[in-house]
């Protein structure tokens, strides 16, 4: 079943919880944590207001049901987003794991963006006055440099945006927000650094998509972009992926495309990739030790461990079960 919202109604039953809302630091006031709607699902809402002009928050929930809130014409803050775990899509962006989407301010078009049930939801929001990234980057009159005034339009332009998967430097930057290990004033200037670390790895990103020289590559970025989700595709459905047909129709390319690009973008094919995914999965749950083969073998999307075993062989030169003992031996 599909939960279908407006705006109106899913901004309605957020904040009928605000009396609900608790400051999980007694020496910042402006840090707050507002419960997930219980009509919805579980978890909560944080919002830190780091300065005059910068605004984090973080999601931490899960739904229900499936569930499609319809956003109207609206106006969009320049800012980011960083997704932990969780997957929503929208008519702009298809949002998963380790996944960012880049906006700048204006105007944000209607659209309907569709949540998944019982998936963990977790995700860093920042957004910024553009006034505050004038002061950082603008020349001495508060002009933007001509790669970056896309980032700021008017309230009846429609707003720039981008997404991508993250690279390991921001998914550091994310994570340390989120383990901020300070109070008071000391958490304050802590996630504020980091905010504005993460947020210039982005603006260096930005210069050189705009500045940079014209890619080798026939793909287009929208084409680039659908490719990271058939990857992200792949590795939820470990225990049974879709097949090539399935997974261009997902995220809308031609099978042509899906494997000439995927192969382009990540140097293997799609089921090579799979594969070699399954594989490292598979020798991290041996190291841990805590489930068998067989369990192993299923968990990766094995029916059961002799294909597994022949698999694991010919991509580490050793049996599952050796390489177990090897483990356990070393310790």
């Amino acid at each position: 079943m599909t939960l279908i919202l407006s705006q109106q109604a899913y901004d309605d039953l957020c904040y009928e919880t605000a009396g609900q809302l608790h400051h999980p630091d007694i020496e910042d006031q402006f840090d707050q944590i507002y419960q997930f709607p219980q009509q919805l699902g579980c978890g909560f809402k944080q919002e830190i207001e780091l300065r005059e002009g910068i605004l984090l928050r973080i999601c931490d929930l899960r739904f229900h049901d499936r569930a499609a809130v319809k956003y109207l014409e609206r106006e969009h803050c320049l800012g980011y987003h960083f997704h932990f775990s969780g997957e929503h899509q929208g008519k702009y962006h298809a949002l998963g794991t380790k996944r960012y989407a880049f906006c700048g301010s204006g105007l944000a078009p209607e659209e309907t963006i569709c949540y998944l049930e019982h998936q963990p939801f977790l995700e860093v929001i920042i957004c910024l006055e553009p006034d505050v990234l004038c002061s950082f980057v603008g020349n001495s009159e508060g002009q933007l440099p001509e790669a970056l005034q896309s980032l700021v339009r008017r309230s009846d332009q429609e707003y720039y945006s981008r997404s991508g998967v993250a690279t390991l430097p921001m998914q550091t930057i994310a994570q340390q927000i989120l383990q901020c290990p300070y109070q008071g004033i000391a958490k304050r200037m802590y996630l504020e650094s980091k905010v504005l670390e993460l947020m210039s790895l982005l603006i260096t990103q930005q210069i050189e998509i705009q500045t940079g020289e014209p890619q080798i590559s026939l793909l287009r970025p929208d084409q680039i972009e659908r490719l990271h989700y058939a990857k992200e595709i792949l590795l939820h459905q470990l225990q049974n992926p879709p097949t090539l047909m399935q997974l261009a129709r997902k995220v809308g390319l031609n099978e042509c495309t899906l494997k000439r690009g995927f192969r382009e973008v990540f140097g293997k094919t799609v089921y090579g990739y799979l594969r070699d995914y399954r594989m490292e999965q598979a020798r991290s749950l041996l190291e841990a030790g805590d489930m068998n083969i067989t369990e192993i073998a299923r968990a990766i999307g094995f029916r059961d461990r002799s294909p597994f075993a022949l698999a694991f062989r010919k991509h580490f030169g050793v049996n599952p079960k050796n390489y177990q003992k090897q483990q356990k031996n070393s310790v």
